[in-house]
């Protein structure tokens, strides 16, 4: 398989209903071509939340000057 070079003879996004205007055109792009440019995911997948054992954590203790009376509570 062999990649076609971009030109005006072989479009690559065609309009087939409406009339966008260029701006419209051009946010069309633009996103098409930001979607395209994001790595994908390397490593390992991400657990289901169900196997996720952060959820088991103890939230961030809280700052004050009564901290210490929730410092033990789960």
């Amino acid at each position: 398989m062999t990649a076609q070079p971009l030109s005006p003879d072989h479009p690559q996004v065609r309009v087939v209903r409406g009339d966008p205007t260029d701006a419209e055109l051009a946010a069309l792009v633009t996103g098409l071509m930001a979607f395209g440019a994001q790595p994908p995911t390397a490593g390992w997948p991400r657990p289901s939340g169900w196997a996720d054992h952060s959820r088991s954590l103890r939230p961030e203790a809280p700052h004050g000057p009564d901290a210490w009376r929730w410092s033990l509570r789960p």
